[in-house]
């Protein structure tokens, strides 16, 4: 692989990286050493990734001899119900080599049905929780299982799980019968198990050429545990970790490369949950392109990264001088990242394997399911043509006024999570909003779509720096989809969930506008209307 870095002041960055060189630092990660986060327990039994490249033998031929078992079956679609870091590598892996891969990571009722409806005769499910009991994998599975049944398919003859030893899923799978069981390490955290089961299963059943980017995470592991400057993970570390004490934290992602597609998603999630807690941490904001607002006309707080190589002669011309050009193959950049990660973390000073503001939004989440209004629709705080206005920061009576409320809330050089509980496939469109919002809040943007996002930045925003404020966005569905065997169906499930994580960030004084289409491509528009009336708060590129 190839890094090239810039900085602002060149001693800085040699010093700490002098300083993780002479702690040791990558080769005692390399050798599990715990006590580098000052042996907290969720370090000690976390650190199993870094073994992950030279223990996958076994697993790739079991997958390589499951695949053409599948084929001879007839079984070409392959579906992966799963969450965060049991989703994201394996849709970077099937993406990059160009086979389908049916991610389902969603609670949106359109969603789901459209999933469950696509070629179901010749469909195999992979249910992939680390814990066994993520509730939208097992909603999920609910679903297949009773659609499996109503063709007249045994589920259990379609469905694999993949999971940690000893979970309630590991043992239904025993029950049912499972096509197939894979028991992935349980010290290996969920955003670093790219390389595990969760990671290479999926990708290699659907046709992904995971032997071969584990040949190239091996051969780099030597690189990446040493302790020198030509370590490129301890470089880019350090360069995480200076750019953070200078109050830069914004990781601004562009991809380049098109065998490195959607890399820069499965980053977002590893970056902002591994270290976007106790009040610190970096944001990754993932645009489009290098000409992409938040990146063309980025400011002092932002760090540009592209990840594939720069055009010929161009200068990203970062106003805070932190510039970052990273190259390789997928498999070798997947133990990168999670090495500089690591690094990052210990240099910042918080443990990169914990998150310990997740739990928080889905306790509400299960208390609004739960509740005694659980199955009550939310009463708006008023209505505006195809939009119902759910909550504002103040008192605004108007979806004009609720946003400029929301946008004069932010910090000059804070940043808007737009948390988008809809399709993400049908209703793609909504991404758009992300550099439209940024334009006009004047601000770097993020944009994820729940309850994708609760498994990846969700952290970050309730535990990392505390200078954003959100707009969250449910939509009506076509028809609720009950839950087989649960109460609720997958629209309430989504509703709590969104409602669950507004009511946290509120609680932690995070400034939060909610609304709710009534239909999903008009109030879309609608809402691209209203933002595009507001006159810009902060100019970008004139710090």
């Amino acid at each position: 692989m190839k890094l090239s870095l810039s900085v602002p002041v060149d001693e800085e960055f040699e010093a700490e990286a002098a300083r993780l060189i002479e702690a040791g630092l990558a080769s005692r990660l390399s050798a599990k050493d715990a006590e580098l986060f000052d042996g907290a327990a969720d370090a000690a039994d976390r650190m199993g990734w870094v073994d992950l490249p030279q223990n996958a033998a076994d697993l790739l031929d079991k997958i390589e001899s499951l695949r053409l078992r599948l084929q001879e079956q007839g079984l070409r679609t392959i579906s992966l119900a799963g969450m965060g870091g049991s989703s994201l590598a394996p849709e970077v892996m099937a993406q990059t080599a160009g086979v389908r891969l049916e991610i389902i990571d969603s609670t949106d009722p359109n969603q789901v049905a459209e999933a469950i409806g696509t070629d179901l005769e010749h469909t195999v499910l992979i249910i992939a929780s680390k814990s066994g009991t993520t509730v939208e994998t097992d909603s999920i599975r609910r679903s297949f299982a009773a659609a499996f049944e109503s063709i007249g398919v045994d589920p259990a003859s379609r469905m694999i799980a993949i999971t940690d030893p000893g979970t309630e899923l590991e043992a239904l799978a025993a029950d049912q019968g499972f096509l197939a069981t894979f028991l992935a390490d349980p010290t290996v955290g969920g955003r670093f198990s790219a390389l595990s089961a969760f990671g290479l299963v999926p990708a290699g059943l659907a046709g992904a050429d995971v032997r071969g980017i584990i040949a190239e995470a091996a051969a780099a592991a030597a690189d990446l545990s040493a302790d020198g400057l030509d370590n490129p993970a301890l470089r880019f570390g350090a360069w995480l970790s200076i750019a953070h004490a200078r109050t830069t934290e914004k990781l601004v992602l562009a991809e380049t490369a098109e065998r490195l597609n959607g890399l820069g998603v499965w980053i977002e999630q590893l970056i902002a949950e591994s270290l976007g807690k106790d009040g610190q941490g970096i944001l990754p904001v993932v645009v489009d392109s290098p000409a992409d607002i938040g990146f063309s006309d980025a400011r002092a707080d932002a760090l540009l990264c592209l990840l594939g190589p720069a055009a010929d002669g161009s200068e990203l011309g970062a106003p805070s001088g932190f510039e970052a050009t990273i190259t390789g193959g997928l498999g070798e950049l997947f133990l990168f990242w999670e090495y500089a990660t690591a690094i990052a973390g210990y240099s910042i000073g918080v443990n990169p394997f914990d998150q310990p503001d997740v739990e928080a939004a889905k306790a509400q989440a299960r208390h609004l399911l739960d509740g005694p209004d659980s199955g009550s629709t939310e009463q708006p705080r008023f209505r505006e043509g195809d939009i119902d206005v759910l909550e504002v920061v103040d008192e605004a009576t108007d979806l004009v006024g609720a946003l400029e409320e929301l946008f004069s809330q932010v910090d000059e050089y804070g940043y808007v999570g737009i948390q988008a509980y809809l399709d993400r496939i049908a209703d793609a469109e909504a991404a758009d909003l992300r550099p439209l919002v940024s334009t006009h809040a004047g601000v770097q943007t993020t944009f994820g779509f729940g309850p994708r996002y609760l498994h990846s930045t969700g952290q970050y925003h309730k535990g990392g720096h505390p200078n954003g404020v959100f707009l969250q966005i449910t939509g009506e569905a076509r028809t609720d989809l009950l839950v087989p065997g649960r109460d609720f169906g997958f629209a309430q499930l989504q509703r709590a969930q969104a409602a669950g994580d507004a009511a946290v960030l509120s609680e932690k004084g995070r400034p939060v506008v909610r609304l709710h289409l009534l239909d999903r491509s008009r109030g879309l528009e609608q809402l691209r209307e209203a933002i595009g009336s507001i006159s810009p708060r902060h100019h970008f590129g004139h710090d």
